[in-house]
């Protein structure tokens, strides 16, 4: 079996030199406790390498790509023939979350398209690239407002929306603990869609069920499967019944 390999990239500066030299120290630390050679041989070797772009390199694998029944998702810089019985939706995450690549990001649009009906009122909470408005917008729905933590975000996702065709309600913060936010944000949501983590879902979990109409849907996805019962039990405490 080969061994395992880390390759760290550092600039050529002093910042660089003091992190490498923090890495040797750590490499040195861990082979005066490996008694057992656990950790394999411990070497390192050093080479040096031309500047890259690193905010765009990763550009060059995102193709466009089939999601659920009717998407075709694609990304702006990448062009592509309309393929029949399904609509394409352009994307620019620039340094956002929301490729649509991701799992999570591909259940909570599957789950759009079985849910949404023309005119609903959706609130997609932890934005990111806003992939996920924009994609209810192509369903039908008339009135979506997106929030992240993250202003960049919502700068990002306003722009998609606005590629894509429409107005986009956005607000930015931290609904939990802001009082001011969660009443800037409104209620009686037929949709809301929450592609976050486990501990910020329950931490919302009160709010999202204020903000739903009464016969509303919660999609909630980013949950890692060892926490996935923990926070399905979170939820119905909090007064929701489990749907799928």
């Amino acid at each position: 079996n080969a061994e395992s390999s880390v390759t760290v990239y550092v600039p050529d500066n002093s910042q660089g030199m003091e992190m490498f030299s923090l890495i040797k120290e750590m490499i040195a630390h861990l082979k005066r406790e490996d008694t057992e050679n656990f950790y394999g041989a411990l070497d390192y070797e050093i080479n040096n390498m031309k500047e890259e772009d690193w905010a765009n390199n990763w550009k060059q694998y995102f193709k466009p790509f089939r999601v659920g029944q009717t998407f075709l998702i694609k990304p702006s810089w990448e062009t592509c023939e309309p393929e029949e019985g399904r609509r394409i939706l352009e994307i620019d995450p620039s340094s956002s979350f929301g490729t649509g690549t991701h799992n999570t990001t591909q259940l909570c649009i599957c789950e759009l398209e079985r849910l949404v009906r023309p005119g609903d009122r959706l609130l997609d909470m932890g934005c990111g690239s806003g992939i996920l408005s924009v994609a209810a917008h192509m369903l039908g729905a008339s009135d979506i407002a997106a929030v992240d933590i993250d202003p960049n975000a919502v700068k990002i996702a306003a722009e998609n929306a606005e590629k894509n065709g429409f107005s986009l309600r956005t607000h930015v913060g931290d609904v939990i603990g802001d009082a001011a936010l969660s009443e800037e944000i409104g209620g009686s949501y037929d949709i809301i869609v929450a592609n976050i983590v486990a501990d910020v879902i329950m931490g919302m979990r009160y709010i999202l069920k204020d903000k739903l109409k009464p016969e509303g849907t919660l999609i909630v996805s980013g949950i890692i499967a060892p926490r996935a019962d923990e926070v399905q039990q979170s939820l119905l405490d909090a007064g929701f019944v489990l749907d799928r």
